[in-house]
């Protein structure tokens, strides 16, 4: 069953935003024109590398734990199998983040600017400065702060919750975002800290953990009414870019 991304609602962007669809897939972009055609063929050829893989490597799909590297596989393949390594999780955990990043590094040959929202992780290339809102289900801090992102290289911003949404999660924290080099890293390593946060008390442990997985920039744990945050992430008031 498709899940309802109501959170798109409160997007507001000087960018042009559409979605494109691929069976399961469902993605935000914004940019500085219309690429939903280049979009989609970038999202057909990214999704059908993963599940031709899946078909001859069924583990790939089904394993919590890191899976050994592949010289043979497809590009986005290798990169999901070394972010599962990195950050301790299965490769599929950094599946939306690694479509959001193949698929906005090839939208960036078209347009300067790009943002690509999958599900809650995030591809973003931005010329100025921008807000990205966090949404935390329950908690009071939901929707009332953000994080600043400084304009300049491509970043990754992955969300994992153990209360919102229908993803896989050992943890219970209400929101973990993760901020990182790119969204394949951030992905497996937002999934692998809230698998760690199971209350309040768990915020230090969990965020000490986050900053030493290679590629990370910084990281934020909401739990209830509890916030903490490490390394390079500036957070401020609430508001959706």
């Amino acid at each position: 069953m498709k899940q309802a991304r109501f959170y798109r609602d409160w997007v507001d962007s000087d960018l042009l935003s559409f979605t494109v669809h691929d069976r399961e897939t469902d993605i935000l972009i914004s940019a500085e024109k219309n690429l939903k055609g280049e979009a989609e063929k970038l999202i057909r050829r990214h999704r059908n590398n993963i599940i031709d893989y899946i078909k001859r490597n069924p583990k790939f799909e089904t394993s919590l734990k890191p899976l050994p590297p592949d010289d043979n596989a497809a590009e986005i393949v290798k990169a999901m199998l070394k972010a599962g390594a990195l950050a301790g999780v299965g490769p599929m955990a950094a599946v939306a983040g690694a479509i959001s990043e193949f698929v906005g590094k090839g939208l960036l040959r078209f347009t300067n600017q790009v943002i690509l929202e999958n599900g809650g992780d995030i591809f973003i290339k931005t010329d100025k400065e921008r807000k990205i809102g966090i949404y935390a289900g329950t908690s009071s801090l939901s929707k009332k702060i953000a994080i600043k992102i400084k304009p300049g290289i491509p970043l990754g911003i992955c969300t994992s919750s153990g209360t919102v949404g229908h993803s896989l999660s050992f943890g219970k924290a209400d929101a973990v975002v993760l901020v990182a080099r790119d969204a394949i890293i951030a992905d497996a390593a937002a999934t692998a800290t809230c698998n760690r946060v199971k209350t309040g008390a768990d915020i230090k442990a969990a965020l000490n953990f986050a900053k030493n997985i290679e590629g990370v920039i910084g990281a934020m744990v909401i739990y209830r009414e509890k916030i903490g945050s490490i390394g390079n992430i500036e957070i401020t008031r609430g508001a959706i870019r």
